[in-house]
């Protein structure tokens, strides 16, 4: 069953040192539970001229969390359009629905892994006094190896710390909020807005 959701957050890129600061007193933030650490692993699919990722559009498999499966995330002005799909709706290869989505972008080539990441994610969840979740920081340690384009070509690697504040039932007051606090701790925005483009070494 493939399922959609509008995702809206802010990204940091932060020093390895980097301590999350205090998130109590945020606006309507009554409780900050324990963090939880998850081990990830995303393989992106691109072609070989990152035509998707230049369109700041990313197609990956990732296992491990609470939302493995394939995520096709496509610009929707300020925030990302994401779309999901289980991993049984394809093995190896992206599952049809989701390629449909970008088939004109494509125009007949078939995307094949171009980068795999590594994360170690630990997310701490935000909440009211009602314990309606409203925000989730994600604090990732991510290792990426960029695969090989051509043959002879050797993988690069690349290794880097970013966090991610990413809105659930809060609004943006509360994202600013946050951003604000974490950038007084030493986090930097991010003019990326991807993981994929990190690893790529592209702009946005």
């Amino acid at each position: 069953m493939v399922t959609e959701q509008l995702e809206i957050e802010r990204k940091f890129d932060v020093d390895p040192e980097f301590v999350v600061p205090d998130l109590a007193g945020l606006p309507a933030v009554a409780r900050a539970a324990p963090p939880q650490t998850h081990d990830l692993v995303a393989v992106y699919l691109d072609t070989a001229d990152l035509r998707l990722a230049r369109a700041r559009i990313t197609l990956r498999r990732r296992t491990g969390g609470p939302d493995a499966g394939w995520h096709l995330k496509l610009p929707a002005g300020a925030a990302r359009r994401e779309v999901h799909a289980p991993l049984d709706a394809g093995a190896e290869e992206p599952p049809g629905e989701l390629l449909a989505l970008v088939a004109e972008l494509l125009g007949g080539a078939t995307p094949a892994p171009v980068v795999e990441l590594r994360t170690r994610r630990v997310v701490t969840a935000l909440s009211d006094d009602a314990g309606r979740e409203l925000a989730e920081l994600a604090d990732d340690t991510v290792r990426s190896t960029t695969l090989p384009a051509r043959p002879g070509e050797e993988p690069v690697e690349r290794a880097w710390r970013e966090v991610e504040v990413e809105l659930v039932d809060g609004d943006e007051s509360l994202l600013a909020a946050v951003g604000d606090r974490l950038v007084a701790a030493g986090a930097r925005p991010s003019p990326r807005a991807s993981k994929l483009a990190t690893a790529l070494g592209l702009p946005g």
